[in-house]
């Protein structure tokens, strides 16, 4: 009898300690059951604007950033204009080079009457080579114009290779 009373506490005990757990697991899944919708529009223009970079889309890809475009790398410094943009992108990185988003590192935060800020990891990658790929930060200011989004201001920093 006081085998089977010391498991009922012990019982109770441990469910008790659960609690808090299980109140934040249940937060957790409302959170991911109603996403932000400026985390999914930004989320989506993150997607959206790689697409292009990868696909070679500079048509595409000239939509969606301003005319002047400010381009902050830590390897290769400041370049501005949206121009100068995509020529970089056409002489450096077509064909050469892939980008992915790094899953789960994705943050956006509102800026009022202006945008938003996108922070994440993002992974690049030569095709064809193995064991080529580099992680990198970044920092994106998306601007909200009459519902049209561009980027107006990019930081990309950290570079380095993944270990092997």
């Amino acid at each position: 009898m006081i085998r089977l009373f010391s498991l009922r506490r012990v019982s109770l005990l441990v469910l008790l300690l659960a609690l808090p757990a299980l109140r934040v697991t249940a937060q957790a899944a409302k959170n991911a059951a109603a996403p932000d919708p400026l985390f999914q529009t930004i989320s989506s223009l993150d997607t959206a604007l790689f697409d292009a970079y990868n696909r070679c889309d500079l048509e595409k890809l000239g939509t969606m950033v301003s005319d002047d475009l400010e381009f902050y790398h830590d390897k290769t410094g400041l370049s501005v204009g949206k121009q100068v943009f995509l020529d970089a992108i056409k002489n450096n990185i077509c064909g050469k080079v892939h980008r992915e988003l790094v899953r789960g590192t994705l943050e956006v935060y509102p800026l009022k009457g202006f945008g938003a800020v996108e922070i994440g990891v993002h992974r690049f990658s030569h095709p064809g080579l193995d064991d080529d790929a580099g992680d990198a930060k970044f920092v994106h200011i998306w601007h909200n114009k009459d519902g049209v989004w561009t980027v107006t201001r990019v930081i990309s920093f950290d570079h380095g290779m993944l270990p092997k």
